[in-house]
């Protein structure tokens, strides 16, 4: 009924302004002295615009509704008008109740011509709410009918053209409740509102208005930029004045070109070269999905950090995304709402099934102080999404503890358009013509007894970042070569107590990822990863640790290069782009990709031990966090994997299993206490 009312009203002021605009000079209106009172019937128009707007012949509608509204014109000409809201909102309302139906049909009727059922188009109903528009530009706004800017005062001999007074008579014809965010913006909740720009007048009375709805759009997390025109009056924008036309106009196009098109052209997304094969090497029960956490000193507060999603995620178009089947490709299709937080799951990882893949591609979990994202591994690698969590995280304490963040050390600006750069294939960009072989020998093959439900054990080794730098230093290795060569040494000594004859071990291999961004000048947010895979083979006799740690070392010096990096992966981009390859359908592409997947993909190495290194935020986070945590799900196959991340002076190496043996755990933890280091252990283990 409210609303009703505020629509009458909003009509009968357009109604009313023409009536006294007709009855022309003050000596006209005296000859109407007395009150007025009239109803406008408004049925046959609202029938014909409500067929217009359902795309139907004609409505008819067991119901009339028209504005009942009276002017009243004193001695000296003055008038006063008024409108019977309670009973023209009423009749709107027994107009809108009879509409309810015909709506209805005729969108169940649309819904049905695309295909779907009642049942379903009701569960897109209640799943989705009004589309919000690509942007917003305001000239001269009136944002608070409360008419509490200061400008009202410093500028009231200064507007030509507006006064206080005129705009209270305004409003009190508008709405019977100026506080009503309704009807002042300005006094309600902003969050989620599109990017906007607002143009005001230096002179005018309404310079507050849109000054405070730039501040408050910014507070909420939204982009707005103001431009004040010098001694401009109301709306001088549409007076296109030689001074200003031409710089407005270029704001205005800069604008929509930055948002309209955009919006078009992020609306999907083809899936960067390394990204293809994950969802064709996806299985019943396996997604590949990673992990990365922030737990804080204190307990999340979930609301806070829900509105702080919304803003991350308008920030990161190729990460807010769901992933799509197309003819040919699947393709990445930005999500229609900020998808809500999740409680923490049984374990981490827990399985994700493909359809929630096809909703939304990542998703944000929270238990007490930890808040987590596990992004599917076709939207972005781990540097991406470090850079996702740092921004969520840098928004979360801002808005909950009120700090200023600078955008650096990875955290980028809350209200920055995001780049081409940030959204590129990089892999297409780079890859040269010359390609690597890929032909490699098969590793040995870690097994165990599954776990019956699909948990995910996880054992965190936890070793002092300094003691482990300087533990490296010794053997003239970087950190990830000293790891790798401990959990080689691991691995073959696990391999040694199952297999006592030397002649039937397997190579023992550890896949390290290399960020390209260290080796080409890239910024995307996208995949941009290759790797080295360091190997020993056990036949050919007994290897010291020394030995592995240089064996390492030299793989990594070897191949950790622009020439070779680029060879490596303009393999998969010159398959990409092979003419037959592009046509061929997309189920056909699949069962191809996972053959490969399978036969020179995960076969080829024992597991992944990928490191993120050492994670710095802005000073002014850093005593809101107590640690980071880096998580690669399990391979399809393969029942380990190892991600290792750094916060502070702490070194965490995340081992996650499938199976129910901690044997691999157990022989990493006794090469790591043999190297002198000391370790603390924690597991989820049942």
């Amino acid at each position: 009924m409210k609303d009703m009312k505020k629509i009458a009203a909003l009509v009968l002021a357009a109604v009313m302004a023409l009536s006294l605009t007709a009855c022309g000079s003050k000596d006209e209106t005296k000859k109407l002295v007395g009150t007025w009172q009239s109803k406008v019937d408004m049925t046959q128009q609202m029938n014909t615009q409500m067929a217009e707007s359902l795309e139907l012949e004609a409505v008819e509608v067991d119901a009339t509704f028209g504005i009942t509204m009276a002017l009243t014109v004193g001695e000296d000409g003055a008038y006063t008008m008024a409108v019977d809201l309670e009973t023209t909102g009423a009749e709107l309302n027994d107009y809108m109740q009879a509409l309810a139906p015909v709506m209805a049909e005729a969108m169940y009727a649309a819904a049905e011509a695309e295909g779907m059922s009642r049942e379903e188009f009701d569960a897109v109903l209640k799943e989705l709410g009004m589309e919000l528009p690509c942007g917003l530009i305001g000239i001269s706004p009136w944002t608070d009918l409360t008419g509490s800017g200061a400008s009202y005062g410093f500028n009231r001999d200064n507007d030509p053209s507006l006064t206080q007074e005129l705009l209270a008579f305004y409003a009190k014809c508008y709405t019977a409740d100026p506080t009503d965010p309704l009807c002042s913006p300005l006094l309600g909740d902003l969050t989620g509102l599109p990017p906007s720009l607002l143009f005001v007048g230096g002179d005018e009375i309404l310079l507050d208005d849109a000054r405070s709805l730039h501040e408050r759009l910014k507070k909420a997390g939204c982009r707005s930029k103001l431009i004040i025109a010098p001694e401009r009056w109301h709306a001088y924008v549409l007076y296109c004045l030689q001074e200003n036309m031409e710089q407005d106009l270029l704001e205005i196009n800069h604008f929509m070109s930055q948002n309209l098109s955009p919006a078009r052209s992020l609306r999907w997304m083809r899936l960067d070269n390394a990204a293809k094969i994950y969802p064709a090497a996806k299985r019943r029960n396996w997604n590949n999905f990673f992990r990365i956490s922030a737990t804080l000193t204190e307990p999340i507060d979930t609301d806070m950090l829900a509105q702080a999603l919304d803003v991350t995620v308008r920030r990161f178009p190729s990460i807010a995304v769901r992933l799509r089947r197309g003819v040919f490709w699947y393709y990445l299709e930005e999500i229609p709402h900020t998808p809500a937080l999740q409680p923490e799951k049984s374990c981490p990882l827990a399985h994700t099934p493909f359809n929630e893949v096809r909703q939304c591609a990542f998703r944000v979990l929270v238990y007490r102080d930890r808040f987590a994202v596990e992004f599917f591994h076709s939207l972005t690698d781990g540097s991406g999404a470090l850079v996702f969590v740092k921004s969520l995280l840098a928004e979360y304490l801002s808005r909950k503890y009120e700090l200023t963040i600078p955008a650096e050390k990875g955290v980028l600006g809350r209200l920055e358009e995001p780049s081409a750069e940030e959204l590129e294939d990089s892999f297409a960009r780079y890859a040269g013509d010359i390609t690597a072989s890929r032909a490699e020998s098969t590793a040995y093959h870690l097994s165990g007894t599954p776990e019956r439900d699909g948990y995910k054990n996880l054992v965190t080794l936890m070793v002092p970042a300094d003691r482990l730098r300087e533990c490296a230093r010794k053997r003239g290795v970087s950190v990830t070569e000293l790891l790798c060569a401990a959990m080689m040494q691991a691995i073959l000594d696990l391999q040694a107590e199952k297999e006592l004859n030397v002649r039937h071990r397997k190579p023992v291999k550890v896949l390290l990822p290399v960020n390209l961004r260290t080796l080409f000048p890239s910024k995307t947010l996208r995949n941009f990863v290759s790797y080295i895979t360091p190997e020993i083979d056990p036949r050919m006799g007994e290897c010291s640790f020394p030995e592995l740690c240089a064996l390492v070392h030299h793989k990594m010096g070897l191949e950790n290069n622009r020439r070779t990096m680029r060879a490596k992966f303009a393999a998969n981009v010159a398959s990409e782009r092979s003419p037959i390859l592009r046509v061929m359908p997309l189920f056909i592409k699949n069962i191809a990709m996972k053959a490969v997947f399978d036969t020179v993909g995960e076969c080829k190495s024992c597991l992944c031990l990928s490191n993120l290194g050492k994670v710095e935020l802005p000073d002014v986070m850093v005593p809101y966090v107590r640690r980071m945590d880096f998580i690669i799900g399990v391979q399809a196959k393969a029942p380990h994997n190892c991600g290792v991340v750094t916060w502070g002076n702490t070194a965490y190496i995340n081992c996650i299993r499938s199976i129910q043996e901690p044997e691999l755990e157990y022989h990493f933890y006794r090469v790591l206490h043999g190297l002198g280091l000391p370790v603390k252990v924690e597991s989820n283990q049942r």
